[in-house]
């Protein structure tokens, strides 16, 4: 009895002891005097800990004692770290974390760009199946982009028009390097097509304004286009329609750090020349043929080393009724020619990101302009030219801490043309010099900043440039972010003007503001912009205008000066949603554009021929899979564009004839029915394609030719008011269900 009397004693000394010995840990943990909830606060190298509550009070026992450390940590702050000294009293210790930066959380800069490269951003837009099922684009990026806002509808020439930029003001880049030829040669009054295969990238990012000082010479916008990096696995695909014939074979090696692969293509628009009755009389149709091929190689660190080739060759003749007395019939007929090669290297080396790269550009375009006389050619004038263009650049980043990176490069753009017009021949070789350096400021998560600037030099002009650029955005609250973005951009008169080198760079300062709202599958953008154009290319009239036929005067322009100035001033809005309507993506965006230009052979001030003051898109997707078949809408709809005559006389530019087009409207189809779609370890991956362009059949025009004396014109009509287009596009080695479903194939 007294020995069970003796342990219960001691026991119940144990405890009493153990209690006594015990302390309390207490306090609140805080950031910005804001309590923090679910933060966890921990005894380093012991179990003893607790989490903060609703309102960040913390509080726990423990027996340790001694010089200990207090770890404070939660999901987006720094971790902090306290010391503490238990000596058998409580302690009360509160705690003031920091945000966490990291370019994760932090807000990213977007204003004047759209992206959809990067899933940081919820703007994404324009992956390959975003531009194959987008209506009316007929599977081209730049025709996709022009649902976008910013983008004018300009029928009647390639190139992206953007925020009152001519076409030759956007410059695209295909792994950092410059393509110089992106559309496909064509003649007066017919735009070009994307000369590249969309598949051939994986991502984009399109920026109407206020772009990187990574990239140059380009006074209104750039697009930059990623190309993939290594296939799923070895497949062969191929592509039928009555326009073009296709295929593709992509080989990736069994390590999957490598592949190769070869594809090819003919095109010819005679058969569907014969089934609908266009508005151009094409004594030729078009037609053509292309090859590339491409290596990736993935390196040990991780890096790419990616190399694309390409080569084609298209052809096409164009006839129309004359509207001089001496002649009845024009023609216009080109041959040309192409030639592409794009090799980049990616490497990490320690702190270091290296991007080299460089591309070759070869291109010949043969027109020849005729005038016919009850059959007899009265007239013949060929214009030959030749062009190659060598482009290189390297760029160097380096993170300055967590998350905030400096890169600095170097760009070479050597371009030498040729130029044989009748009896006439002229030379240009330019070698420009570019250095860039800029930093991405993560101050905290709802705090960035982009600064930088560039600086060229032009062999031809004789002359340098600098131009410093800066974005600044902020998080408002969880899902709203602004900005505002600065930049001055310049780029060299159009070398088809230059016949001297009397000239300087042509200028554009950017201000650019934006509003955007980011949530589940919601996205809203408001901005504004503003463009101050200086320094712009004044031109005149070689000979005199009643030796040419409307569709002839460009080439005959040539520089006078660098008077020209210009501005272009708007506000865009940009929705897209997924989410209110089951399986359904729709965008709808609307573009306001006041511009007014002093430049080329305008006598003064003018709105461009090439603008629109209103625009408005919507664009709607949506997948059934019960029939495997995916619908998609797009319309646009755009306030008639002006239209000029202009002509010389006695040595001056002046307005013969003015007004106003009607205003453009088209609605555009498409039915994409995918039969593998819910079968199970499908190796095959095919899509039948039904695409209407224009299903109204509206009779769209883009401007007039005159005749000499301005006493006739006709009309500028799109190559055919409705256009049908039905394909097969089969795919083996690898199943894009998948992709198909989860982007409203």
């Amino acid at each position: 009895m007294k020995t069970q009397s003796r342990i219960f004693t001691l026991f119940f000394l144990l405890v009493g002891i153990s209690i006594w010995s015990q302390i309390t840990i207490s306090g609140k943990v805080t950031y910005k005097n804001k309590a923090l909830k679910d933060i966890s606060v921990t005894l380093k190298d012991t179990y003893d800990g607790a989490t903060t509550d609703a309102n960040g009070n913390y509080s726990f026992t423990t027996t340790e004692t001694g010089d200990k450390t207090l770890v404070f940590s939660g999901k987006d702050y720094d971790e902090v770290e306290l010391p503490v000294k238990i000596e058998g009293k409580d302690i009360a210790l509160n705690a003031n974390l920091k945000e966490q930066i990291s370019e994760i959380n932090a807000v990213v800069i977007t204003a004047g760009s759209i992206e959809a490269s990067d899933k940081k951003r919820a703007t994404a837009l324009l992956t390959p199946l975003d531009v194959y099922t987008t209506a009316g684009a007929n599977g081209q990026i730049s025709s996709a982009l022009g649902y976008l806002p910013g983008v004018q509808k300009v029928g009647e020439s390639e190139g992206l028009f953007v925020r009152g930029g001519t076409g030759a003001e956007t410059k695209i880049f295909i792994d950092g390097n410059l393509v110089n030829n992106y559309f496909t040669n064509s003649v007066p009054g017919i735009a070009g097509r994307d000369r590249f295969n969309t598949s051939l990238f994986k991502g984009n990012v399109f920026s109407s304004g206020g772009y990187s000082a990574v990239y140059g010479q380009a006074l209104s916008s750039v697009l930059i286009l990623e190309s993939v990096d290594l296939p799923d696995t070895t497949s062969f695909d191929f592509g039928v329609s009555p326009i073009f014939l296709s295929a593709n074979y992509q080989k990736l090696n069994q390590e999957k750090i490598a592949s190769w692969g070869v594809a090819g293509g003919y095109s010819n628009l005679g058969l569907m020349g014969k089934l609908f009755n266009f508005n151009t009389d094409f004594d030729k149709y078009p037609q053509g043929y292309g090859f590339d091929g491409n290596f990736r190689i993935k390196t040990k660190k991780g890096g790419f080393i990616k190399y694309y080739g390409s080569i084609d060759e298209n052809k096409m003749a164009v006839g129309s009724e004359s509207l001089e007395q001496d002649s009845d019939r024009n023609m216009v007929s080109l041959k040309g020619q192409n030639m592409y090669h794009n090799l980049s290297y990616k490497e990490k080396f320690g702190k270091y990101l290296l991007n080299i790269g460089t591309s070759y550009t070869y291109n010949s375009n043969d027109l020849n302009f005729a005038t016919f006389l009850n059959d007899v050619q009265q007239s013949n004038t060929p214009i030959n030219n030749q062009s190659n263009y060598i482009n290189a650049k390297a760029v160097v980043e380096r993170k300055i801490n967590r998350a905030s990176i400096v890169r600095a490069g170097f760009e070479l753009n050597n371009a030498d043309e040729t130029m044989k017009y009748s009896s006439f021949e002229r030379d240009y070789k330019d070698l420009i010099s570019s250095a860039f350096a800029e930093t991405d400021l993560i101050f905290t998560n709802n705090l960035t900043a982009k600064i930088g600037a560039r600086t060229e030099h032009s062999s031809y002009l004789g002359k340098w440039n600098f131009s410093p650029r800066a974005a600044l955005a902020y998080r408002i609250s969880k899902d709203w972010t602004t900005s505002f973005a600065y930049g001055i951009f310049y780029q060299n008169p159009e070398s088809k003007y230059l016949y001297s080198k009397n000239f300087d760079f042509q200028r554009a300062d950017h201000y650019i503001f934006q509003v955007q709202k980011n949530s589940d599958g919601r996205n809203l953008r408001f901005e504004a912009f503003y463009k101050d154009y200086k320094s712009l290319i004044k031109t005149k009239s070689y000979i005199s205008d009643s030796l040419m036929t409307s569709n002839q005067n460009q080439y005959y322009q040539i520089a006078d000066s660098n008077a020209g100035k210009g501005f272009a001033k708007g506000i865009e809005l940009f929705w897209r949603d997924k989410k209110t309507f089951k399986d359904i993506d729709y965008w709808l965006t609307y573009s306001y554009l006041d511009s007014k230009r002093d430049f080329l052979n305008y006598p003064f001030s003018l709105a461009p021929n090439f603008a629109s003051k209103h625009t408005f898109n919507a664009v709607a997707k949506k997948f059934v899979m019960d029939w495997k078949t995916g619908f998609n809408l797009s319309y646009t709809y755009s306030k008639g564009r002006p239209y000029y005559d202009l002509v010389s006389e006695n040595g001056e530019n002046i307005v013969r004839h003015q007004g106003k087009l009607k205003d453009y409207s088209g609605l555009n189809f498409s039915i994409n029915y995918v039969p593998s779609v819910g079968k199970k370890d499908s190796k095959s991956f095919t899509v039948f394609v039904l695409s209407i362009n224009n299903i109204l059949g509206n009779k769209n025009i883009y401007g007039y030719n005159y005749s000499a004396d301005g006493n006739s014109r006709t009309a500028v009509r799109p190559p055919v008011n409705t256009f049908v287009f039905v394909g097969v596009f089969v795919s083996f080695g690898v199943d894009k269900t998948n992709d198909a479903i989860n982007n409203n194939l």
